[in-house]
């Protein structure tokens, strides 16, 4: 597969031993509605899958829940064999029932079957990079990650999983698991409007430590601001694009997995990612979240 080496929005970062671009792609939206069976237009999902890899993004975000299987499915179909420069990240920690709810699945047996799932659903010998997920389809919670993270640590060790991270984490948990085992990223909610983890992203960045943003748009129910449009009307770009772009200048080590099913969103992404705020514009932006 050839592939385009434009620059992206932000460069690189490093994971561990692994270099991607900071922005990437999630694939949670190319399953079915209420991320539950397949999607309506299955090429049309595996298109947008192709052409994540042919505009140079390196790294694609996904997890066994989603579908449940259905985006690890399509992931397979559509790029393995895997380019060298592609990695896929998932996660271990939660399952889906009937209802459509997330429920809690981080004992032992239940993260080793995960991983062993999301191995053979997208055909990996190894799994690139894994994160933990803590608390619950409600939010975080204070709790100890020890026992669960310790499995994760185990199917390191036997070379199933090569790095690992944490989702939906207190800094406390965090600096739990860093007491364990070395982590290389952090997945948990932030954007414009929802800010609680500023302190947390500043420390991690002094450690050399990814944050992963999610709902970087605000989720299901998209960011409205009056500030956010009028600095998006003020510089002729979208509020999505101005949305973007303040989290990759908001520190060097935010990566973006914006997901999308459509291929014209997803180059309209990568382009109003590349947006230059200048300060008068990230300090009226600042202050939608209290900054």
């Amino acid at each position: 597969m050839s592939t385009t080496t434009p620059t992206l929005p932000g460069g690189t970062w490093t994971l561990g031993d692994m270099t991607v671009t900071r922005f990437g792609y999630g694939a949670m939206q190319l399953a079915g509605p209420g991320v539950l069976g397949p999607p309506a237009d299955r090429d049309g999902a595996l298109a947008v899958l192709r052409e994540v890899v042919e505009l140079g993004i390196t790294h694609v975000d996904t997890a066994g829940a989603y579908g449940p299987w259905i985006t690890n499915g399509l992931i397979r179909e559509a790029l393995h064999p895997y380019p060298d420069s592609l990695h896929v990240i998932t996660k271990a920690g939660a399952t889906r029932d009937e209802q459509g709810g997330w429920p809690v699945a981080r004992r032992p047996e239940q993260l080793r079957a995960q991983v062993q799932g999301d191995l053979e659903s997208l055909g990996l010998d190894a799994l690139d990079l894994v994160h933990l997920r803590l608390g619950n389809g409600q939010g975080r919670h204070q709790e100890s990650l020890a026992e669960a993270f310790e499995t994760m640590v185990e199917l390191q060790q036997e070379g199933l999983v090569r790095h690992l991270g944490l989702t939906n984490v207190t800094a406390e948990q965090v600096a739990e698991a860093q007491a364990i085992a070395p982590i290389v990223s952090v997945q948990n909610m932030y954007n414009l409007a929802y800010r609680d983890d500023d302190e947390l992203i500043d420390r991690l960045a002094a450690q050399g430590i990814a944050y992963v943003p999610w709902f970087p748009l605000g989720g299901f129910s998209p960011l409205q601001s009056e500030a956010l449009t009028a600095v998006a009307e003020r510089l002729g770009a979208t509020t999505i694009s101005v949305a973007l772009a303040w989290l990759l200048q908001r520190s060097p080590n935010i990566l973006l997995i914006p997901g999308t099913s459509s291929i014209a969103h997803l180059r309209q992404n990568v382009a109003g990612a590349g947006l230059v705020l200048g300060p008068e514009d990230v300090a009226e932006l600042d202050r939608i979240g209290g900054r």
